[in-house]
């Protein structure tokens, strides 16, 4: 039975095989998959280990667990990876054989309406990946300023009139009410660009973003690696949009961000601390694509630790 037709379906894992294969698993070693989702990484990693294999396993999403296979090998952290280094101290894993990450939004997620994630249906403006937090996508619109919104669309979605979509929602948000992803399209619909459902994708990323701080979390996550991986450790990452992969092609190759400071005969003075193994990201192959759209806009990139 495929990962599709299996009860509880939760997620199809992108790239699957070239992501597992890439962290050169020991049948004793101790693993991490920080974005544990329906499970199919995890389940894959776990068929690589013998008995004396570990799998610690993060998902902030309380819905992701429903698929949590009996397997005493298996360590649930119902977390945000941003906080793996503390919770591998505290289940005795201060280093690790190797780490992955899909970072993509899972398809329950995305198929889930009240979840407020996909543009397909109506539902209410949430977007929180773990629902113990407060931050709403309706919060954002409702009381962030014009400059914050302007700078929120223009960075993490890219919208190509960022500050004109920023001045129409403060401008109409007192009059409209915006409790709904269709109250959101109807005050949108006035100053869409382009392809509209392309237009919402970047508005909805930039939401999800913010509200979840994904990009303040794929740093911690990052800067945390290096930390937690034994030396020869693999580090496996799935991104699916360009902010994600520039940091995460970033922080491999360089151990910094931004630029990066060199002494007066031109050497970086922070030494990297991981060596890409992927001088270009792995693609998704068009028979996985065809299986599974959402993998057209994945790329994998993986390093190990020095």
């Amino acid at each position: 039975m495929s990962d599709r037709e299996a009860p509880g379906f939760y997620h199809a894992p992108v790239m699957l095989h070239e992501a597992v294969d890439g962290l050169a698993i020991k049948p004793d070693g101790v693993y991490v998959d920080v974005t544990f989702g329906g499970g199919g990484h995890s389940r894959e990693i776990l068929k690589s280990l013998g008995e004396q294999g570990r799998l610690i396993a993060f998902d902030q999403d309380s819905d992701a667990w429903k698929n949590k296979p009996a397997d005493s090998r298996l360590t649930d952290v119902h977390e945000n990876f941003r906080y793996m280094r503390r919770f591998l101290k505290l289940h005795g894993c201060a280093e690790v054989d190797g780490i992955l990450a899909d970072l993509g939004v899972s398809s329950y997620q995305f198929d889930t309406g009240e979840r407020g994630f996909s543009i397909r249906f109506d539902g209410p403006l949430d977007m929180r990946m773990d629902s113990r937090t407060e931050l709403k996508a309706a919060q954002v619109l409702k009381t962030y300023s014009e400059q914050e919104l302007h700078k929120m669309f223009e960075q993490y979605g890219e919208v190509r009139n960022a500050r004109q979509l920023a001045r129409h929602i403060v401008d109409n948000r007192d009059k409209a009410t915006l409790n709904s992803i269709d109250s959101l399209k109807a005050l949108l619909a006035q100053v869409m660009k382009g392809n509209p459902n392309k237009y919402l994708a970047q508005v909805f990323q930039a939401l999800r973003i913010e509200v979840n701080d994904e990009l303040g979390a794929l740093k911690d996550l990052l800067e945390q690696s290096v930390q937690c991986l034994k030396p020869g450790g693999r580090l496996a990452i799935i991104t699916f949009h360009s902010l994600e992969d520039r940091m995460v092609k970033q922080f491999m190759k360089h151990g910094a961000w931004g630029e990066v400071e060199k002494d007066v005969f031109g050497h970086a003075v922070i030494k990297p601390k991981l060596k890409p193994l992927t001088p270009k990201p792995i693609e998704s192959s068009e028979t996985e694509i065809k299986e599974n759209p959402r993998a057209r806009s994945a790329r994998l990139r993986i390093a190990e630790r020095l």
